[in-house]
């Protein structure tokens, strides 16, 4: 028999075993508040890698299906789908590593409006490390290849979007912390191809960089809004802006639509809020819309009135922006100096609905003060400034923070929170903890 024999049999074998590997057993836990935990499989928990906020995605669905992504407890990265309907998932090893021992090297998944799935991991100022699904619901994946081969030499902070008409755009910083700019790519589902939208048009000249965070609202329009930093030094971070753009990306609009002549710097920006430099104000957050597509920006600071930091809403309203205080806590903490920091909260998550006429605003986060669970504070009725705290864990989660599954919170409503029991030590270390496994948080919105 020749080598082309043994070529099919081994093939056929090798398919015979994908199409029998069993699913991984996910008995469902329950949670406080009506919250349910849907265990994948063991996970890298050393640090936080796996649970940093700026994970775009984490999870995602498309369809029926929703797909996961983490680094297991050898820095393998494993990617898994379950049906909606279904507690099983099907987990698969693939054939990439990360260094999991830098928490900036998360993986990010997105599955664009043909199925496939898109995928980054392990970038920390380095070369771009990307591929995709070899077809639609598929977890086999290609090699490694470049987007569009421009500036893809140091690449950190790696986030997908997908746009309505199932196109994404890819978002990241070119440089380093404190000299960085932001890059925009985007993705043709027609060509199959990625080409270069935006160079550095968020800019920090060389003098600072930003940390933003993103949203696709209900019209389409890109919603963006970003703190600037000075240095490595996370308690340089200062101020929040914010820019929007309704044509995909091309051209870019304050919030009162005047138009943005581009690069944006700190010259031109437009300002939501300024908040100085040594304000503990922490970077990458949150940003949300509500049914009217106004912008809601959540984050953490403290005052020359409070020595503590408290999470705070910044929106608009009557074409002014106000800021809420949402947090009262007790506990002093300093940002001071670089690298993943030891915090004893989590960067803030924020989810706005409406319901019965009346915008109700969640913010969900972990709080050293209520035992590192997963907490929701709660806001329904925003004029009246009064927020409500729920936990939806019974246990810690160590140092997570929250990342969701975007694509079925905007097309279903339902909230879908990845969660693990994570540790993360200061500047960049790590702490022994093994045996947590990846899980997806359900949350039904009331």
């Amino acid at each position: 028999m020749d080598n082309t024999f043994y070529r099919h049999l081994n093939k056929g074998l090798m398919m015979a075993l994908l199409l029998v590997a069993p699913f991984a057993a996910s008995s469902q836990i329950k949670g406080n508040n009506g919250a349910a935990i849907i265990p994948a499989g063991l996970a890298w928990a050393k640090n936080s890698v796996n649970t940093v906020i700026f994970r775009r995605n984490s999870l995602v669905t498309f369809k029926d299906t929703q797909y996961i992504a983490y680094y297991d407890e050898a820095q393998n990265v494993v990617l898994g789908k379950r049906r909606l309907d279904s507690k099983d998932w099907y987990l698969k090893t693939t054939p990439y590593k990360g260094d999991a021992t830098d928490a900036h090297k998360s993986i990010s998944i997105m599955i664009d409006g043909d199925g496939y799935l898109h995928m980054t991991w392990g970038l920390h100022g380095e070369k771009l490390n990307y591929c995709k699904s070899v077809s639609p619901g598929s977890l086999e994946l290609t090699p490694k290849m470049s987007m569009t081969g421009f500036k893809e030499k140091h690449v950190t902070y790696p986030e997908f979007y997908k746009l309505a008409n199932g196109n994404l755009l890819f978002l990241y910083r070119d440089g380093a912390s404190g000299n960085g700019s932001l890059m925009l790519d985007s993705y043709s589902i027609q060509t199959r191809e990625w080409k270069t939208l935006q160079d550095g048009w968020i800019n920090g000249e060389g003098q600072r960089s930003p940390y933003w965070q993103t949203v696709i609202d209900n019209a389409g329009t890109i919603q963006i809004s970003w703190v600037w930093r000075e240095t490595g030094d996370v308690a340089t971070n200062h101020d929040i802006c914010y820019a929007k753009s309704d044509d995909g990306g091309i051209t870019w609009k304050k919030s009162t639509n005047e138009k943005y002549v581009l690069p944006i710097t700190a010259a031109n920006a437009e300002y939501s809020l300024k908040i100085p430099q040594k304000s503990e104000l922490i970077n990458t957050t949150a940003i949300a819309v509500d049914e009217k597509n106004n912008p809601y920006i959540v984050n953490y600071w403290k005052t020359a009135k409070d020595s503590v930091p408290q999470y705070r809403l910044v929106y608009k309203k009557d074409d002014v922006w106000q800021t809420q205080q949402i947090s009262n806590r007790k506990i002093p903490f300093s940002l001071s100096g670089g690298g993943t920091k030891r915090i004893p909260i989590s960067r803030p998550l924020l989810i706005v609905a409406q319901k019965h006429q009346k915008k109700h605003v969640y913010v969900f986060f972990r709080d050293l003060e209520r035992g590192d669970k997963v907490s929701v504070a709660i806001n329904k009725n925003i004029d009246k400034d009064k927020w409500k705290f729920k936990d939806l864990t019974k246990t810690s989660v160590g140092l997570w923070e929250p990342t969701y599954d975007t694509e079925l919170w905007k097309d279903k409503r339902i909230l879908n929170l990845f969660v693990e029991h994570v540790e993360q030590g200061d500047g960049e270390t790590i702490k022994e903890l093994t045996g947590q496994k990846a899980a997806v948080l359900e949350w039904g919105i009331k």
